[in-house]
Formats: C-alpha cells, structure tokens, sequence
C-alpha cells in the first residue's frame, strides 16, 4: 500500500494542449450555432445597412462632416458613419453571445461547462474569443457591402482594422458577459440590452462628430466622451486608415481587461452574483 502511494503520479496541472482543445471546442461549437441561425448573419447585416443605405442618404445634404483626424479631406455622411456601424454589428453580436449564456445556464449546458475542471477564467475567456472571431466574418461581409457602394478605405486598412476590431470585439463582448453573471432570467437579460445597447450607440461619435455635439450640449458632450463605445469607433476609424488612436486604444484595452476581470469574479461560484442567487455549481 505504501509503495503504490508512492509511485502514484502526482497529480498536474492541465497541459497546453489540453487548453487549445478546451478553446477549439468553445470556439467550434458557436461557429457551428452560427452557422445554423443563418438568420442571425442576415439580422446582424440588417441593421447596419439601412442605416448606411437609408438613413445616410437622407441625412448626407443635412450632416456634413468636416475635415476631421484621421480623415484628410471632407468625406460624405455614409463614409463616417461605415465605422460606427461596423462596432454596432459587434455590439449586437455581442450581447447575442452573451444572451446565449443565460439561456444555457437555464438550460443546463452553461452549468456544465463552469463546473469543468478546467480554470474558470480559461473557459469564459474562452467563450469571450468564439463571440469576437463569429463578430469578424461579419464585419468583412458589411465592409464588402460598402466598398460595392464606393465607401472605400485604403487598401491597407481592412488589415490594419483587424487588430481593432479583434480588441473592440473582445471589449464588447465582455461587458455583455458581465451583463449576462447580474441577469437571472432570459427575459430580463434581453430587456436590459435596451437600455445599454441604443444609449451605447447613440451618446458616441458613431453617427456624429463631436464636435457637433459639444455645440448642441456640452453635457451630453462629456457623457460622449466617458463612452467606451465612443473609444472603440475612433479606434477602429483610425485603424482602417492605418493610423492609431494611442487614447482610445489605452480606454478600449484598460475597459476590455476591466469587464473581463468583473465577469471572472462575477461568476466566481464562491463569491460572485450566480452565488448570491444560489446558482454556483
């Protein structure tokens, strides 16, 4: 008995490869659910194309834009607002990944993931990955859209964005992680979507300058600018111009680790919210 307890291993951690095949199944699995609600690709290119095909050509003769960084030149309406509706087909997709997860956690499939052996912070980090690179596909669609509607960028930007859109991807999608660890039912986690998704996308410099909007309301003004989302559409406008925005890309990233870190802690069995509701695994 002593000499089996002796030469019995001792027992380890997980093995790098035993991580990237936790991440490959996290990400495989929502690629596959995305790839079977086809009605989600077509819903989150719904939304950004009326308003650049729609709303932009009525509005291009009253909302000049002027000479502004990182743009040399004046642009029309449509080719400011392409990089405030790329961010919103992140943010919606964002808060769709992080909704699946309340419905899992109802379900039972959520739970059973988070009382796996592997570290916690690992599997949400993971599920936050597969939310930003199902985001991506997305955007390049839109951006493809655009440039056959003559809103082009530098060809060198649709690589340079990619980094931005990887960081803006992963910033939203933790906040609506964080969202999903406060909500306990589908119902309230889709209600409350309403009130961060519209007030995220319109008190930022996605549909105008803010120059603009300190004329009409300074105070609305400083609310702009305390925006994250304000910081993620600058970061991603200066990025397809191959330039960077060292301000936002400072905000973006600092709020990015920030939601994550409160996400962790959130659904922390032992000290976060599902167990202050008696939902720890």
């Amino acid at each position: 008995m002593t000499v089996e307890l002796a030469t019995f291993p001792p027992a380890t951690g997980f093995a790098p490869i035993q991580y990237a095949i936790c991440l490959k199944g996290i990400v495989w699995r929502e690629g596959l659910r995305f790839l079977h609600q086809r009605e989600r690709f077509v819903a989150a290119l719904v939304r950004p194309l009326v308003w650049l095909f729609i709303f932009a050509a009525g509005f291009r003769q009253v909302l000049g834009v002027s000479i502004i960084p990182p743009y040399e030149t004046y642009v029309l309406y449509e080719v400011y607002i392409t990089p405030g509706l790329m961010l919103l087909i992140q943010l919606f997709n964002g808060m769709q990944s992080s909704l699946s997860m309340v419905y899992d956690r109802e379900m039972g499939n959520m739970r059973t993931l988070l009382v796996s052996p592997m570290p916690r912070w690992f599997l949400l980090s993971s599920k936050l990955v597969a939310g930003m690179a199902v985001s991506l596909p997305q955007v390049y669609t839109f951006l493809a859209i655009a440039w056959f509607w003559e809103i082009e960028a530098p060809p060198l930007g649709y690589i340079a964005v990619l980094p931005a859109l990887i960081l803006s991807g992963l910033m939203l999608g933790a906040l609506g992680m964080l969202m999903s660890s406060v909500s306990k039912q589908l119902e309230n986690f889709a209600g409350a979507m309403n009130f961060v998704i519209f007030p995220m996308f319109f008190a930022s410099s996605a549909l105008y300058p803010l120059w603009r909007v300190r004329e009409a309301s300074p105070l609305l003004y400083y609310v702009c600018q305390l925006n994250p989302f304000t910081h993620a559409v600058e970061l991603v406008r200066f990025a397809l111009y191959c330039q960077i925005n060292w301000i936002s890309l400072a905000v973006v990233g600092g709020c990015t680790a920030l939601f994550m870190i409160g996400a962790i802690l959130a659904y922390d069995p032992a000290r976060g919210f599902l167990a202050r509701r008696g939902e720890a695994g």
